[in-house]
């Protein structure tokens, strides 16, 4: 029998060495983590896909998060993806977004039900053209009711990018930035990256200085929102006050990359996708791709698993290319080696495996025997440059390794 979604969770989650402390902050957000997180990804997939030279021969094993960069990972023409996670929420997101993109008529039908999320039509949508392909656990996720009541399919119709643990926490965030007179969205109406910098050094870096802020970002519990679990806090700030850090991130994200290129602050200062035809989507959603990712879809598999369970279950050379998104971040040193251990074992000469850090170092030397490690070959150039190109700019380091042989 598999276990129960909440004990994989807790599982990966909570550590296990480490004070009473700090093993009910992890429980807590190991039980914050069982509902809807992500609705979209925050990694960049266009940064991944360069890293990963995804080619026809290529077989991923990926992390599904929101499911956005396994679907955008299609357009690169990969021989098969394996999606796996153990949030339940997100499996059902996953199976949601496949299902529309297979039955729904038009690249603008995706639209509305995706890339606008709030339309009123779309629950009808979803029970006319979505509900009858979906499997039973999917469609009982969707048509089931949340904490206050209210049938989980609705999110679409009052946006699902305001939803979940990430869309509460963007939420949130933009009622202090009002409290300081501070509009979010106005930097979205930037027209060059000079003035993207003016917005962000007039209006943002300031509110980073409120004690307010600095009191809030002290605590663990304050960025359970954006997906971070008490264990990378400590990684994420490292000598530097939270604050800072996540200003320094905030920066990246409003300053580095013009406006209307960036799909990932259009979410973090608009709480969702320009509705506009020529506003920046993720390559899966692009018309271009509309054709190219629905023909590939089949090629795409979506388990509710553990992804060290999954390599354990597989036999060497069975995938070539990982993405491990911010997992390690996650996990004590026990099983950071079982995982690499297994990863060893499955990959063949050339494979690679991509993850992101909170801080910016990878966190394998020192933490992963060398008698395994030593097997790997870290691209620090290639790292270095994935770390630039990330858009979304929330994680310190993407790091890629490349294994020998």
């Amino acid at each position: 029998m598999p276990h129960a979604p909440s004990r994989l969770i807790e599982s990966a989650v909570v550590r296990r060495s480490g004070g009473h402390g700090a093993r009910l902050l992890d429980k807590a957000f190991a039980f914050a983590f069982r509902g809807l997180v992500y609705a979209q990804i925050w990694e960049d997939p266009v940064a991944d896909m360069a890293a990963l030279e995804i080619g026809p021969d290529s077989r991923i094993l990926t992390i599904a998060s929101g499911g956005c960069n396994a679907l955008s990972y299609l357009t690169a023409d990969p021989a098969a993806i394996t999606c796996v996670d153990l949030n339940t929420a997100h499996i059902a997101l996953n199976k949601l977004k496949h299902a529309a993109l297979r039955h729904l008529p038009s690249h603008q039908a995706l639209r509305r039900f995706v890339v606008e999320a709030d339309h009123p039509a779309n629950p009808t949508t979803y029970r006319r053209l979505i509900a009858p392909h979906l499997d039973e656990t999917s469609r009982r996720y969707w048509e089931g009711r949340d904490l206050v009541g209210r049938r989980r399919i609705g999110a679409f119709k009052r946006g699902i990018y305001r939803q979940g643990l990430l869309g509460t926490f963007i939420g949130a965030a933009h009622g202090i930035a009002r409290l300081y007179k501070v509009d979010p969205a106005e930097i979205l109406g930037a027209a060059t990256l000079e003035e993207q910098r003016r917005v962000f050094d007039e209006r943002f870096a300031p509110v980073f200085e409120r004690p307010l802020i600095r009191w809030l970002t002290r605590h663990p519990a304050s960025l359970f929102g954006l997906g971070i679990p008490p264990a990378q806090f400590d990684a994420l700030a490292g000598e530097q006050r939270m604050a800072d850090v996540l200003r320094e991130r905030l920066e990246k994200l409003a300053c580095d990359f013009p406006v209307n290129d960036n799909y990932f602050a259009w979410q973090a200062f608009s709480r969702g996708y320009g509705k506009a035809q020529d506003c920046p989507l993720p390559p899966w959603l692009q018309m271009r791709n509309w054709d190219t990712v629905r023909e590939r879809l089949h090629r795409l598999e979506v388990r509710h698993a553990n992804f060290t369970a999954v390599l354990k279950d597989s036999a060497p050379g069975t995938f070539d290319r990982f993405i491990l998104l911010d997992a390690q971040d996650w996990m004590d040193d026990a099983q950071l080696a079982e995982l690499w251990g297994e990863l060893g074992r499955i990959a063949q000469p050339g494979a690679r495996v991509l993850f992101r850090t909170a801080a910016a170092p990878s966190l394998l030397p020192g933490r992963v025997p060398d008698a395994i490690l030593d097997g790997w070959d870290y691209r620090e150039g290639q790292s270095l440059q994935a770390t630039r190109d990330d858009r979304s700019s929330i994680y310190g380091g993407v790091h890629l390794y490349v294994r020998k042989g």
